[in-house]
């Protein structure tokens, strides 16, 4: 089974658009753990322009009774607020995600001539503190093997580039899948576990599973979009069927 973690960004973004406090990030985030959701995920960045500060905060606060069952994962760039929030939160997970000036989500993951020695401090400080760390990178040999020097736990693979491939079908599916399966036997063989995240959906999350070792997926958007239409969830219901956790 894989585990689904969602990410809630797309309630703030909402939220943010009017001012206010509806929709509330925290009753989304009860609506999920209530339809069964076993992780929820957070990315504040520096604009704040969907979770902020206070947000990360008050959805660990709503998630403390119920830790042993829900993870909380706070994803990404190791900048000092961030590094001062998890080490305050102590999430289950932080995620290590690099961040591109102007990007409106992320593009890529860390290349893997990123400079190690500070990296390698902060998911120390992490580990000191009992957190989990995930580092987001391309489905490639050479980020992979990075990831595992800096000392982390897992990778979370970039899915982005199997989305789309999987909108082609075909030989370019194939060759997609092939290249993610090498890059979970790899991260396997360096010690590390194995997420996914970005533009998974109900269409394209069925064949993805097929790839073993794949712990955890981050679902954000797509979830969101559907519950537009059909509530929140029941679509956490639907994923959790395709994830083996229903």
């Amino acid at each position: 089974m894989t585990r689904l973690s969602v990410n809630v960004n797309k309630v703030a973004t909402l939220r943010n658009s009017r001012g206010g406090t509806l929709p509330s990030v925290v009753e989304a985030v009860q609506v999920c753990v209530e339809a069964g959701a076993p992780g929820i995920t957070v990315h504040p960045r520096t604009d704040e322009r969907h979770i902020r500060p206070a947000d990360v905060y008050d959805i660990a606060q709503a998630l403390a009774p119920m830790r042993d069952g829900v993870e909380y994962n706070i994803e990404g760039n190791p900048r000092p607020a961030l590094v001062e929030m998890v080490e305050k939160v102590r999430p289950d997970q932080c995620t290590l995600v690099p961040v591109r000036p102007g990007e409106l989500t992320s593009e890529a993951g860390w290349p893997a001539d990123t400079p190690k020695a500070e990296l390698r401090e902060i998911i120390q400080r992490f580990h000191d503190h009992g957190v989990r760390v995930s580092v987001f990178v391309d489905p490639e040999p050479a980020p992979i093997d990075w990831a595992a020097e800096l000392g982390a736990d897992r990778v979370e693979l970039y899915t982005e580039p199997y989305a789309r491939a999987f909108e082609h079908g075909g030989e370019a599916l194939d060759q997609s899948l092939e290249r993610y399966r090498a890059a979970s036997e790899r991260a396997a063989r360096n010690g590390l576990g194995v997420n996914a995240g970005h533009d998974l959906d109900l269409g394209n999350l069925p064949t993805y599973l097929t790839l073993p070792g794949i712990e955890e997926v981050s679902i954000g958007h797509a979830l969101m979009a559907r519950a537009l239409f059909v509530g929140l969830g029941p679509v956490v219901e639907e994923y959790l069927q395709i994830t083996g956790l229903r």
